[in-house]
């Protein structure tokens, strides 16, 4: 993909900054050392991947969460 395409926009438009800080929480908590630059394309793939997983499991469980107290759909 070139430079300055991006595909994986946010569904809410104000959402971009927040989780980006998310990223950011979320490899600060497995350890893992942020680049300063903000360009990620030099860390390996393992490294981001657990980012990504672990980002989507606690979007996942907040969605649960929110949706468990509900009493109607």
């Amino acid at each position: 993909m070139a430079l300055g395409q991006k595909r994986n926009t946010p569904v809410v438009p104000g959402a971009a900054k927040a989780l980006d800080q998310f990223k950011y929480e979320v490899a600060n908590e497995l350890g893992i050392q942020t680049p300063q630059d903000g360009y990620w394309g030099t860390m390996t793939a393992r490294d981001t991947g657990a980012i990504g997983g672990n980002i989507t499991r606690k979007l996942v469980a907040l969605a649960e969460q929110q949706l468990a107290g509900r009493q109607n759909f």
